[in-house]
């Protein structure tokens, strides 16, 4: 349906800087940093978005002074050698009309970490323990504020020298300077601590620096948590009295609100929201800042539509809407959104797998939905076949969907089989799970981008080896999944072990006293029990590993682990599940072997991991075709990897 957004299509005026549309990138760390400066790949990265339709891109938070280096890498923007990299940056995006800002930053006790690894020697305004890390910071000497202000007035300079259009100081999340503006974080007793005023202090000056080294001819904003949503932090009428008092001062040219804070788990969720929060939930920060000041107001968090990001600008709660991991799913939604071609933009699902999951364990950004993000260095442009060839694509879950399409964007004759009657694989079931609705976007997305390449898709057919016999193809792509693995349980004929398989499907009956036996520790473990508990049944969580959700990422698991204590739900930590009886489940801690004994227990859902079909890639092992191997069938991980074999088949054939 083709869909008009006249407020996310209009021009703004920040400042010196003129934007053509209300779209905007928030600085997001990429991990695509060669020796502290930008690299060939995020050259690419940035210039992917820009050509795609982005009005400003806001680069990575880069560090303004040597005290806040951590083992976080970030640009070293108090060193000349950054400039290099920013020029090319700003080269690579403007000629799409695209501005670009550099983001600076100061970490304060935000920093467990040294660059080499060691525990560092964090900096804050006061000795006040940070929850979240546990760290204990040093008290910052007045002599390292005025240094670190120095570097903030240097780094501007650099950028400015740089090309790039504007500089965004990070005063959100609990960082350095909001650590000043908290009277809980800041008890000093000088002229940067106490009353209202002297808490500013510090951001002002920071501020005023900024704009010397800036000069007139780039725009200056803060990025400011609307309110902090933690122990101890920041809340919502404390945060709005910050930004009023800083936009009066006349050195800004626009406010960023977000949410949360990185001092603590609760808060950390709102760093990065996963889909357990609403979308636009933000937007309400943003607009108490905005009835309160007379400059823009960005706003970010979870507004992963166009329809969105209209409807917030019409309403008048922001006027510039962070897309971020919009276009990282999708680095044409703008492009598509402004041609009137909105179903056609693959809507990013909020499941923190590739973006913010591989940041934070230190692995360059991408999309599971879309793995071209991140390397546009080797997958930037489909290269046509040199010959096409007739594919037949067995298995239409994420692997087998992502290789069709590439495959058929090639120019090769592509047929996708499933014996099921819908595609979508296991994302059909993951979708059940509460919360995880929008989960089902993965499979809208990529069978739409398989169907819009001309791939001929034929569902309730199972292939065998006759099938490949009689339809001769050149190339067989194996997709064809998992399923659930069950070992020898001892006891299980006696008690009732069922699957989570079979209970997301609706095929056992489920007593009203559960336990869940996850070996896996992922999304799957939790939604059942959150599932079941708000079906009114007493769960028992045993997990095999430190805690439940210890392998998905951080601000998705904790926001569930919090809804879980609330519902009831017992987490048993370092259990294997060992045997059952009529009313008992047998675990064994896993690091000394002790008996866990859960008495009183109805049925054992049990998610054990997978193991993968291959009844069809044994039947095909004398055919002497090109025979290709992916996703589950070839080693049961996630959708991520799935789809990422998919592209690379896909673009290899």
């Amino acid at each position: 349906m083709k869909q008009s957004f006249p407020n996310l299509f209009s021009p703004l005026v920040v400042g010196p800087a003129s934007l053509k549309n209300r779209i905007f990138s928030t600085g997001h760390m990429t991990v695509m940093l060669e020796n502290g400066v930008p690299s060939d790949a995020m050259v690419a990265y940035h210039k992917a978005r820009a050509e795609g339709g982005a009005g400003l891109i806001i680069l990575e938070a880069a560090r303004a002074h040597v005290s806040g280096d951590s083992g976080r890498p970030a640009i070293r923007a108090y060193d000349d050698a950054c400039i290099p990299g920013y020029q090319r940056i700003a080269r690579a995006c403007h000629p799409f009309g695209c501005k670009v800002f550099a983001q600076l930053s100061h970490p304060g006790r935000e920093m467990p970490l040294a660059a080499d690894g060691t525990y560092a020697v964090a900096v804050a305004p006061s000795s006040v323990p940070n929850e979240r890390f546990h760290v204990m910071p040093r008290e910052m000497p007045r002599v390292l504020i005025g240094e670190i202000t120095d570097g903030f007035e240097a780094a501007a300079g650099r950028i400015r020298r740089a090309g790039l259009d504007g500089i965004e100081i990070v005063a959100s999340h609990g960082y350095l300077i909001a650590q000043f503006f908290n009277a809980r974080t800041n008890v000093r007793t000088d002229e940067y601590g106490g009353n209202f005023e002297n808490r500013l202090r510090f951001a002002r000056e920071i501020l005023s620096a900024v704009r010397r080294g800036a000069g007139p001819d780039m725009a200056v904003g803060i990025r400011l948590s609307g309110e902090e949503k933690d122990h101890d932090g920041l809340d919502g009428a404390e945060c709005l009295e910050i930004a009023q008092a800083l936009a009066a001062d006349g050195v800004l040219d626009y406010l960023n609100v977000t949410a949360g804070t990185s001092a603590g788990l609760a808060g950390s969720m709102h760093i990065v929201p996963a889909m357990s929060f609403e979308t636009g939930y933000t937007a309400p920060l943003a607009a108490a800042v905005r009835a309160k000041t007379d400059i823009p107001v960005f706003v970010a968090g979870r507004i992963n539509q166009p329809q969105i990001a209209d409807e917030i600008l019409a309403s008048g709660q922001a006027d510039m809407c962070g897309m971020t991991r919009a276009m990282i799913a999708d680095p044409l939604m703008a492009q598509k959104a402004k041609a009137g071609n909105s179903d056609d933009i693959r809507a990013c699902v909020a499941c923190n797998q590739a973006c913010i999951g591989h940041m934070l364990n230190g692995y360059p950004i991408s999309c599971i939905q879309r793995p071209e993000t991140g390397r546009e260095l080797e997958f930037a442009n489909r290269i046509p076949a040199k010959s096409p060839r007739r594919v037949m694509v067995v298995g239409g879950g994420p692997a087998g969907m992502k290789a069709a399409a590439v495959a058929a964007e090639r120019g090769h004759e592509v047929t996708l089989f499933e014996a099921g009657t819908a595609l979508g694989g296991q994302v059909a079931l993951a979708q059940l799970l509460p919360g995880r609705a929008e989960f089902g976007g993965v499979t809208q997305n990529l069978s739409r981008e398989a169907r819009a390449a001309g791939v001929t898709v034929e569902l309730g057919v199972r292939v065998t080896r006759e099938l490949v016999d009689q339809t001769r193809p050149d190339v067989v792509i194996l997709a064809t999944g998992a399923l659930p693995f069950m070992p020898s349980i001892e006891g299980a004929e006696d008690g009732h072990v069922v699957s989570a398989w079979q209970v997301l499907q609706g095929e056992a009956n489920v007593g009203s006293r559960v336990a869940i036996a996850d070996w896996r520790c992922d999304w799957i473990g939790l939604g059942l029990a959150e599932q079941l508990a708000r079906d009114g049944c007493h769960v028992r969580l045993a997990v095999n590993g430190m805690t439940a959700g210890q392998s998905i990422p951080q601000y998705a698991r904790d926001k569930w682990l919090g809804d879980l204590h609330r519902l009831g739900v017992e987490v048993i930590p370092y259990a294997r599940l060992f045997g059952a009886d009529q009313d008992s489940a047998y675990f064994q801690h896993t690091l000394n072997g002790d008996p866990i004994v859960l008495e009183g227990i109805d049925t054992i859902v049990t998610s054990l991991g997978h193991q993968p079909v291959t009844v069809l890639g044994d039947d095909l092992g004398n055919w002497d075709g090109d025979i290709h191997m992916i996703g589950d069938c070839l080693s049961p991980r996630t959708v991520e990897e799935a789809v990422l074999e998919g592209l690379r088949v896909g673009s290899r054939i």
